[in-house]
């Protein structure tokens, strides 16, 4: 007799869809291989979304000019005007490298921890506790973040150089292993992950948590597209407002070959930004402009997760990729 296949949604609860002719083991790797799809899928939309402004926020992390909203959109008129419109963009494909891996990795990996940790807590096919639903989160951005960060590396300097110095990210590499050795590639790797723990954890923490409450108040199973954009840009807010101190060092960290500064340790760059530029305008530069982009990039990455991974399990149901 024919047994359904169950999969896990994204607030953990267990869901049944019809039976299959295909073995268990198939359809558990199809489930693998849907969320990495999906994941790889909805960050390149929403990075590419908001490029123009990410370069942007890079631009100033790394330099001591004063931030503002005004000179932040000066500097991306003025970008537009010198080197036309795709200029905007520049460093993008170094960012779909790392972004498209780096985001497949952390919502699988975050399911896996999710299903994993109800395991273990007792929860299997319920929604997780607080706790656990954070430490999923956590988890689940450490390893994307140690599986992909010599790309960020590598996209961080295309961010901030000129076009005549890296032709394209291979010659990044080239350069960087050349003239700074391979460690330089993992320069600013600890307060990286200091960050994606506090960060990724809350992102999926808040996330989540405003699905339930969401079934909970409306008695309806899965949020429509625009409450899942208002869950996400919510849940980006908190997230990298707490850990935003930390995205400035790391930049410091893996710019300082370009930049001319020398930032070799995570206190030691921090107290240089504070007693240079101030904690706020220092540590916290460009934190306005992550209140715009950081949100609209969340919202759309986990909206865009959730859809394209609700219509990949409804093309399963109907039959298809049955070979």
């Amino acid at each position: 007799m024919a047994h359904g296949v169950t999969v896990h949604d994204h607030q953990g609860a267990v869901l049944s869809l019809p039976p299959s002719s295909q073995p268990q083991d198939l359809r558990s790797r199809w489930t693998a291989l849907d969320t990495l799809l999906c994941g790889a899928f909805a960050g390149a939309v929403a990075k590419t979304v908001i490029a123009p402004l990410d370069r942007t926020k890079i631009i100033f992390q790394v330099s001591s000019n004063r931030f503002s909203a005004k000179e932040a959109f000066r500097l991306i008129y003025c970008t537009y005007m010198k080197d036309g419109l795709l200029s905007l963009w520049r460093g993008n494909s170094a960012t779909m490298v790392r972004v498209m891996p780096y985001a497949a990795i952390q919502f699988c990996s975050h399911e896996q921890y999710k299903i994993l940790l109800g395991g273990h807590f007792g929860f299997q096919g319920k929604v997780l506790p607080p706790l656990p639903r954070l430490l999923a989160g956590s988890l689940a951005g450490t390893t994307a973040a140690m599986l992909t960060y010599p790309l960020d590396m590598v996209r961080a300097r295309m961010a901030v150089t000129a076009k005549e110095m890296y032709s394209n990210i291979m010659h990044v590499f080239v350069r960087i292993s050349q003239e700074e050795g391979i460690k330089t590639l993992y320069r600013g790797f600890t307060p990286t992950i200091l960050g994606v723990i506090p960060y990724a954890g809350i992102t999926f923490f808040t996330y989540e948590t405003l699905k339930k409450l969401h079934t909970e108040r409306t008695k309806r199973s899965q949020p429509y597209p625009h409450e899942r954009l208002a869950f996400g840009a919510c849940a980006g807010l908190i997230g990298q407002s707490s850990s935003y101190p930390l995205d400035v060092v790391r930049r410091r960290m893996q710019t300082a070959g370009v930049t001319g500064s020398a930032y070799g340790t995570i206190l030691g760059t921090m107290r240089t930004i504070v007693t240079q530029e101030g904690v706020i305008r220092g540590l916290y530069k460009g934190l306005s402009m992550n209140w715009v982009k950081g949100p609209v990039a969340v919202g759309v990455s986990f909206t865009t997760f959730d859809l394209t991974q609700d219509l990949l399990h409804k093309l399963h149901q109907m039959g298809y990729f049955t070979h």
